[in-house]
């Protein structure tokens, strides 16, 4: 189901990567990640496929990390390289697009924003609800939950302070708006990425949106189990097998697979599992060359020019050196600082759990929540998009979640 919904995305990601690579020809007129028009044009002739399509398939296949666009060229994301032969990278692709349902359908210009920051947040207990209904549900049984979950979180939200205050004015709220229109939006949006049907009144989640809701549920309640036989696998895989380990597990796994081969030949290995778009691999692959030590040395310093692997490098570099773990960071500067705060935290979004996400908030560099946003929204992380719809779904605080979720649209249509 998700190779087939996001058939046309990978299709455009394709056309792309032949089209609009390096020194091939230019995505967009001004840089942004929007398609120009003659390049819609060119896609559309070469796909036998109208603009309209190919701009919608090119929206799909950024949500989805099927493709990355640098300046005015465009190249694909590992997920669309992993596609043929990876079935978890296309699960991955489409629970990316899930996340960001409320991008891939934008509500209509005339509702309120507060209103529909508090509906995105509070549809997970809709979909939890649906999921566990396991079967048709009346949209007027889900606007009551809706309505009730949105009173919560306003609720969550108030502070009373002590003493006597003064009475209520008498007029609404502006966020009293009705939630029918915004759930119907909510809806329509989660059905055009293929997670629910909808209609004659009433939701059903598709198998596959009720596979990524469940999933995200066993994440909240089940432990990953330790992997086993990582020594014989190659860098990325024995990566991904430590990824589950305590450090210390970890790094006698790393001694171990070190052991089994010529140290130049292990460097070479893991400094490429580093390069993959994967930013998980990245970090363990730095960690797994601070067990290999000095002999590394030489290679690191020779990665300093290539932007992905400098972050990494510098603080590699400061550690052997002799700097405190906890003072390295000052070896980099704010743009390669924030660059690596949007690296981890894809590595999070990708393969941690949402309270994770949200105390990585704490590590980033800028002092307040909006210098940081405008900070990621510069550096131009491909992942950037990515990184926020999930930050924005997994934090609590709704005005928070909202002013990020507000970023993060931004960045997806090269706005200000």
């Amino acid at each position: 189901m998700a190779r087939s919904g996001l058939a046309g995305a990978a299709r455009v990601a394709r056309w792309a990567d032949a089209a609009l690579g390096p020194g091939r020809g230019s995505a967009t007129d001004d840089g942004k990640a929007t398609l120009s028009d003659a390049t819609a044009e060119r896609a559309a002739r070469d796909l036998g496929l109208t603009a309209a399509q190919v701009r919608a398939d090119w929206d799909t296949a950024r949500l989805a990390g099927l493709v990355e666009v640098h300046g005015d060229s465009a190249r694909p994301g590992w997920r669309l390289r992993a596609w043929d032969r990876d079935d978890s990278a296309v699960l991955r692709g489409w629970v990316a697009l899930f996340d960001a349902w409320s991008l891939a359908h934008p509500e209509p210009a005339e509702h309120e924003p507060a209103a529909v920051a508090e509906v995105v947040s509070a549809m997970p207990q809709a979909l939890s609800f649906l999921q566990l209904s396991a079967g048709p549900v009346p949209v007027e049984q889900l606007l009551d939950l809706l309505e009730q979950r949105v009173t919560e979180l306003r609720t969550a939200r108030c502070e009373i302070p002590y003493g006597p205050q003064p009475e209520p004015p008498a007029e609404p709220e502006p966020t009293d708006a009705p939630l029918a229109p915004l759930l119907d939006w909510a809806l329509r949006a989660l059905a055009s990425v293929g997670a629910l049907t909808y209609g004659d009144g009433q939701a059903t989640l598709t198998p596959l949106g009720s596979w990524a809701v469940w999933v995200k549920l066993e994440q909240i309640c089940v432990a990953a189990q330790s992997p086993a036989g990582n020594i014989e696998q190659a860098a990325d895989g024995m990566l991904r097998g430590c990824a589950q380990l305590r450090p210390n597990a970890a790094r006698a796994e790393y001694r171990a697979w070190l052991a089994a081969r010529p140290v130049g030949s292990a460097v070479t290995e893991l400094l490429d599992a580093a390069r993959g778009e994967d930013a998980l691999l990245r970090g363990l692959a730095f960690e797994a060359l601070r067990v290999v030590g000095a002999p590394a040395e030489p290679d690191v310093r020779g990665v300093l020019d290539e932007p992905t692997l400098r972050p990494y490098a510098l603080l590699w570099l400061a550690e052997h050196d002799g700097a405190d773990p906890e003072d390295a960071h000052e070896v980099l500067t704010r743009e390669e600082a924030t660059w690596l705060w949007v690296d981890t935290a894809a590595a999070v979004a990708d393969h941690g759990e949402a309270p994770l996400l949200v105390r990585h908030l704490e590590s980033a560099v800028q002092p307040t929540v909006p210098m940081l946003l405008d900070e990621v929204r510069a550096v131009g992380h491909p992942r950037t998009v990515q990184v926020l719809v999930a930050l924005a779904a997994a934090h609590p605080d709704p005005a928070l979640a909202k002013a990020v979720r507000r970023a993060a649209f931004q960045v997806h249509t090269g706005g200000s």
